[in-house]
């Protein structure tokens, strides 16, 4: 960014402008060969890369990106005023695109509103012989109009919840703190939020909550050049800990695919306009930038997705029961829902290489279950960490997408309870929130647009070369 190019200056070797430009575009080529080297079989799992793209690019994320812009997808209670639980807090960010807008509650459709503690029916949402103008005017942050037989539910989903494996801090929805928040409204950008506090942050999860080996080295800075994180993380950890370890690479991988994508490149006379940065995705995921590194961090998207894809495929027996319907209050609204999530549950379904989960925490009973509880801690902890994030717009979305990764490890740790469930009647044994339906979907959604991004990103640089 600092070179002038001046075509009337050259010396004896040839012109400033011909060896500048050779020089950036052999930076611009190195990261687009990186890219095309991100081919072939994933660790771990039985699946390539070109298949995934095609899968997701052409089949999958217009279905996915559709279903998240209806109003049940759309409307996610999040409490961004949670203090840091594990340093003094150092002040939000103030620039103006980290705010986050709450949506009003007259804005919010009466059926979420309602369906606070509920999940998705509309007889678990009646709530009283309100006319639906006076329960839009009496419904607030807590529903004080539920039924006896809604009571009763909501506590036997609290005594539910408390023996649930979940691997999230979730948000109390009940807090005054909590807020409902219109996330086509709030899309994930580049806000301009950077330095020791964020780095801080991501440090944190390598550093404390992450497993490696001890002689990987996670710098403070993640854009700084790093000492050693090679191949050998995959030959000195077990499965499990390998997974964990590239499902939160995985994770920040995407998050910073999103930032690259939707870039602020100018902002002047009160219009700002945002698009993709090749620069800034180079200084991420180039071979050269990243010692080699940039492969592998997109590769563990590609494994990320996998996972949760895996998830939705396991949980797609929950949704398909006839009786459940994911409740806004507008039937019509409501049963175009139900169809479309019913379409991405098909593809899904058509897909042939997913993610075999049965390999891990297979081994010696107690020894499994010492490791999944460990499994479950860490990512809790990081989970909590996201209440650390400086800019409310990067905790929104942090909170989000960490909960649909928590709520997709749910699933994958509760297949017999699924496969239990009954045909026409709600169980105990298995219950997902609203909240972390929402999280769930989204958060795939969120992986599906990184990979839909990096198609285009591969496209810029080509065209760049």
């Amino acid at each position: 960014s600092q070179l002038h190019l001046n075509p009337t200056r050259s010396g004896s070797g040839g012109s400033v402008s011909q060896s500048c430009c050779g020089y950036l575009v052999s930076l611009i080529f190195g990261c687009f060969l990186s890219l095309l080297q991100l081919t072939g079989v994933l660790d771990d799992c039985f699946c390539d890369v070109e298949s995934i793209d095609v899968f997701n690019n052409f089949k999958l994320y217009p279905r996915i990106k559709k279903l998240t812009e209806k109003d049940y997808f759309r409307y996610y209670r999040v409490n961004l005023k949670r203090p840091c639980p594990f340093w003094p807090d150092d002040g939000h960010c103030a620039i103006k695109d980290c705010h986050v807008e709450p949506c009003p509650e007259s804005k919010i459709p009466v059926g979420i509103k309602s369906g606070n503690y509920n999940k998705y029916s509309q007889a678990a949402n009646t709530v009283s012989d309100m006319t639906e103008c006076e329960q839009a005017k009496e419904l607030g942050a807590i529903n004080s109009t539920l039924s006896n037989q809604s009571k009763q539910a909501f506590a036997d989903w609290a005594r539910h919840d408390d023996a649930q494996d979940n691997f999230c801090e979730l948000d109390d929805e009940t807090s005054p703190d909590s807020e409902y928040v219109d996330l086509l409204l709030n899309p994930e950008r580049f806000t301009g939020y950077k330095g020791p506090s964020a780095w801080r942050v991501w440090n944190s999860i390598y550093e404390e909550n992450c497993f490696k080996p001890r002689s990987v080295y996670r710098p403070l800075n993640p854009l700084a050049p790093s000492r050693g994180e090679s191949g050998k993380i995959n030959n000195r950890l077990c499965l499990e800990k390998r997974v964990f370890y590239r499902l939160i690479s995985g994770l920040h991988t995407s998050i910073n695919i999103h930032l690259c994508a939707e870039y602020l490149l100018d902002e002047g006379w009160g219009r700002s306009v945002w698009g993709p940065n090749v620069q800034e995705f180079r200084q991420r995921f180039d071979t050269a930038e990243t010692k080699g590194e940039g492969t592998r961090r997109l590769k563990n998207l590609y494994f990320l997705y996998l996972i949760e894809l895996r998830a939705l495929y396991k949980v797609a027996p929950y949704f398909e029961r006839a009786f459940i319907n994911l409740y806004t209050g507008n039937s019509q609204e409501d049963g175009a829902t139900k169809d479309l999530l019913l379409q991405v549950f098909n593809e899904i379904r058509a897909f042939p290489m997913h993610f075999d989960e049965k390999s891990m925490f297979a081994g010696h009973k107690i020894e499994a279950k010492t490791l999944k509880e460990e499994f479950r801690l860490h990512f809790k902890n990081i989970s909590r960490i996201m209440d650390c994030v400086g800019c409310s717009k990067c905790r929104l979305w942090g909170k989000l997408q960490t909960q649909g990764l928590g709520t997709a490890l749910k699933i994958l740790f509760s297949e017999r309870e699924i496969q239990n469930l009954p045909e026409h009647s709600p169980s105990k044994g298995f219950q997902l929130t609203r909240q972390e339906i929402v999280a769930l979907l989204n958060g795939f959604s969120r992986l599906s647009t990184s990979i839909h991004q990096l198609h285009h990103f591969r496209l810029l640089l080509k065209d760049n070369r």
